[in-house]
């Protein structure tokens, strides 16, 4: 980590999950591996999730599998779909309000180690997707309900200096849209992603 680098705090985290998810476009997650070594990729597509969302998790109550969202902010929630890939949300909001928001993909710095790049036609593609960025930084449910922080082996940083200016300059957009994947909810303009980049997911 360099001496500039920020990691995100639970209390910037604390806002609506529509008002988090574009703020975390050109943030990078960062994975920890047990032994010592680090993974990022920089955030270029996000979904936020909230209370009185159809498409929402806790949308109608709280369960085994929702409760996470009901806690503080800065708290990682990772579900398995159709039983086989995993999606990493990042909960938001005050406590006890239901509210997160999807990674759906990654730019990653760097292919990890146990990544075949024989086997990898397109590597900007590698994490194209909420289940292929839990593939490619191995990250599973064993996460949900732990801190986003250093000690979890799994965080966020806010975006680089360099990438703040160059929204301010324009030279950076932000695409927002409707959700994908749903069959609810999906008329919601809750969908953010970084206009030009090679590693945003495809409907």
């Amino acid at each position: 980590m360099s001496p500039t680098t920020q990691i995100v705090e639970p209390s910037w985290l604390e806002r609506p999950s529509p008002t988090v998810a574009p703020d975390l476009i050109g943030c990078r997650l960062v994975r920890q591996m047990p032994e010592g070594q680090c993974w990022r990729g920089q955030i270029v597509e996000t979904e936020a999730y909230a209370p009185n969302d159809p498409a929402c998790h806790a949308y109608r109550r709280r369960t085994a599998r929702n409760f996470v969202m009901f806690g503080p902010a800065g708290t990682a929630y990772v579900y398995l779909i159709y039983g086989i890939y995993h999606c990493f949300n990042i909960v938001t909001d005050r406590d006890q309000v239901p509210s997160a928001v999807l990674i759906r993909a990654l730019e990653l710095s760097a292919l990890p180690e146990w990544i075949d790049p024989s086997r990898c036609l397109k590597p900007e593609r590698v994490a194209a997707g909420p289940g292929k960025l839990c593939q490619a930084l191995k990250i599973d449910t064993g996460f949900t309900g732990k801190g986003l922080q250093p000690e979890n082996l799994l965080w966020i940083e806010h975006r680089p200096v360099a990438f703040q200016q160059q929204l301010a300059q324009q030279q950076q957009t932000l695409i927002q849209t409707t959700r994908i994947g749903l069959t609810q909810g999906t008329d919601l303009p809750w969908r953010w992603y970084l206009k030009g980049c090679k590693a945003v997911s495809k409907p």
